[in-house]
Parts: C-alpha cells; sequence; structure tokens
C-alpha cells in the first residue's frame, strides 16, 4: 500500500452492493475503508426479493450467479437478515401471458435454473389464496427473500479481514482521492461508487435515472401466503414501461406479515407517498389476492432505484477516470445481484478471471473507450 494511502480501496456506500463489494474485496487480502452518509437508499426500502429475472440473458446470468451466492450465504446467515429460500409463483392472467411462463420456462431451463409450469388448478393449491380465473403460472423454486439492511451489516461483519466503516459524506472525487465535506482529502489505490441514486452527484456523467416506488406493509397474518407472488403482466405492465404503472407483488415476510408492491414512476424526486398511486397498486393487489381487501395496513413508503437505460448495472472502472471504480444502475434487482456485481467488480480490479463474462456490465458501454495515458 502507498504511503499517505487510508486504505487500498476506499467504497462510497454501506448499501447491499457496497457492502457486497467491501467483502469481496476485504476477502482477497486489501485494506477496506466503507464511507457512507447515512442518506435514504434503495437497501433500507425495497422489498428484499431474491429472483432470477430475463428479460436478456445478461440479466439471466448475472442474477441466477448471484442467486446461488445467496443460497450459499443463506446457510451462514444470522436470524435476523430474515434469509428464506420460499419460491417465486409468477401468475398468468390470461392466454397472452401463459405463453410468457412457457417462454421464460424454457429460458430458464436452458440455463439450467429449477422451474415449472402450472395450471390453474395447481395455482389454488398452491396459494388457496389466489382468485379463481387465473391461467396458471410459472414457479420458480430457488427464489428467495431476505432483509437487506442486516444483510449488508452481516457481510460488512463478516468479512475475513477488518473493514472499517466511516460515517461521512464525500462531496469529491478525483480519481483515487475522494474529498469529504469536512474538506479533508483521503487516498487509496481505488475508490469503488455503489451509493445507488446518489451516484450522479460525484459523478454527474452516469446515466443514472430514480425510478420511484411505493411499497406497503400488512399486519401480521401467518399463513396467508407461502411463496412471493408476482404478476406476469409485471415484466410489460412495469419494467419496461415509460409512465408510471403497478404490477401486483405480494411477498410474505417471516414474521407473518405481507410486503405489497410495486409501482414505478419516472421523473420525480418526491419522496412523499402519493394515495392515488398507492390506491392504484394495491387494487392490482387485491385483484389477484381479493383478501387483502380485509387486512389492516400499517405502514407505506417510498424508495428511488438507481436504473441505468438498459437496466443492467455499470460494473467496472470508470474509462475517463483512471481509479475511479462503478458499482452503480442495478434499478430493482440490487439486493438480488450484489453478490454476482461484487465479484465481477474485485476479478476485474485484481485483474483475476471473472466468474461470468463481465462485458455486458462495462461503463464503457454509456461512458466511451478507455481514456489512454
Amino acid at each position: 500500500m502507498s504511503q499517505g494511502h487510508c486504505a487500498d480501496v476506499i467504497i462510497i456506500g454501506a448499501g447491499i452492493v457496497g457492502a457486497a463489494c467491501a467483502e469481496a474485496l476485504a476477502r482477497r487480502g486489501l485494506r477496506i475503508l466503507v464511507l457512507d452518509a447515512r442518506l435514504p437508499g434503495a437497501t433500507a426500502v425495497g422489498m428484499g426479493h431474491l429472483l432470477v429475472l430475463d428479460e436478456n440473458r445478461a440479466e439471466l446470468a448475472l442474477s441466477d450467479y448471484s442467486l446461488q451466492r445467496w443460497r450459499d450465504w443463506g446457510r451462514d446467515m444470522p436470524a435476523d437478515c430474515a434469509y428464506r429460500n420460499n419460491g417465486t409463483l409468477w401468475l398468468a392472467a390470461n392466454a397472452e401471458e401463459q405463453a410468457e411462463a412457457e417462454r421464460k420456462h424454457a429460458l430458464l431451463v436452458e440455463q439450467g435454473v429449477a422451474s415449472r409450469l402450472v395450471g390453474a388448478a395447481q395455482l389454488r393449491q398452491l396459494e388457496p389464496a389466489l382468485r379463481e380465473g387465473l391461467h396458471g403460472g410459472l414457479e420458480l423454486s430457488g427464489d428467495g427473500i431476505l432483509y437487506a439492511p442486516r444483510a449488508a451489516a452481516w457481510l460488512l461483519a463478516s468479512a475475513p479481514r477488518h473493514i472499517e466503516q466511516r460515517q461521512a459524506r464525500v462531496v469529491d472525487i478525483d480519481g483515487a482521492r475522494v474529498r469529504l465535506d469536512s474538506g479533508k482529502w483521503l487516498a487509496a489505490q481505488a475508490v469503488v461508487l455503489a451509493n445507488g441514486i446518489q451516484a450522479s452527484e460525484l459523478c454527474a456523467e452516469l446515466p443514472i435515472e430514480p425510478k420511484k416506488g411505493h411499497l406497503l406493509i400488512t399486519d401480521r397474518y401467518p399463513g396467508r401466503v407461502s411463496r412471493t407472488l408476482v404478476e406476469l403482466g409485471y415484466v410489460t405492465s412495469a419494467h419496461n414501461a415509460s409512465g408510471p404503472s403497478v404490477a401486483c407483488n405480494i411477498q410474505p415476510r417471516p414474521t407473518g406479515q405481507l410486503f405489497i408492491g410495486a409501482s414505478r414512476q419516472f421523473g420525480t424526486r418526491d419522496p412523499q407517498v402519493e394515495g392515488w398511486m398507492l390506491a392504484k397498486m394495491l387494487r392490482r393487489a387485491i385483484d389477484y389476492v381479493p383478501a387483502l381487501a380485509g387486512l389492516n395496513a400499517i405502514r407505506s413508503w417510498t424508495g428511488f432505484r438507481a436504473a441505468s437505460p438498459d437496466g443492467l448495472p455499470l460494473l467496472g472502472e470508470h474509462p475517463q477516470r483512471p481509479g475511479l471504480w462503478l458499482a452503480v444502475g442495478h434499478e430493482g434487482l440490487g439486493v438480488t445481484t450484489a453478490p454476482g456485481s461484487a465479484d465481477l467488480l474485485a476479478a476485474q480490479l485484481c485483474n483475476e478471471r471473472a466468474p461470468l463474462d463481465p462485458t455486458p456490465y462495462l461503463p464503457q458501454r454509456f461512458l466511451g473507450e478507455r481514456r489512454h495515458a
């Protein structure tokens, strides 16, 4: 380590992606300093849904690899991380969505992901709370859930080499140096930017857009739902939409509570809960599970997903700023893909063979080719 460096690597952001990067780099023997401003982030307000998504091959590869890593970690995680391998049940409301289930199934089988098509009668057997009249669905038994803030804290605490953490706000980055709001500069061999939606404040050229989402949690009603229930319309009505959208997403928590989502809004940074959007989201969920209408909700809130234009994260060294590494732009898959993102970034930073082809996630696709000295 060069004289004057406070650490080998400075990581900005102690959310799930920053924590996973810190753990991966510390495991390689590097000294890590994690700086976090304690600003609201996606890790603290998301659903903690661990799921394989297949909008494109790169998303499928990263999420599948990461789910396997979460399952490995899950054996050692403490109870307060609330890790469960409860599975996801994708719901088809019509013939078109059932065709989407069949398409997904074929692709997942090809990738080696455990999944099975289910018919209308099987749906009600698996989840009796679902309404009648659904066409069928697709069950992914390897998906899971966790409580992301505790999982992030566990990753930082369980690393084989000590990770130093400081509450500090970074206001400027110059390659592998950062300036704190106190005016002090800190230097390292590399800086990793992993602070989600706040990343664009430090790196204005990043193509990151905030996508606002609402969530609601109910009182405790154990046994109402077993798997995470997601409508297949999510693939088109929410994930690819350019305007405000909602889709049924109901997740059972280990406490017996139910998380209800999901919504997406563009072009706003207003954190306020909006009644019209919350009502629209709840109506959508009740359409799939009518008994929700009689349950007591105890809290609702919002958060912001940091989305790149193609929905894939930016993982690698900034091509125009040597020494600055990026782990940003995960949209709603940050919790799921944190392990894979960290392994890809660490492999590049340490000149190792990557576990996946890093090309689809490299920052160069938006920020231009590497600038040579």
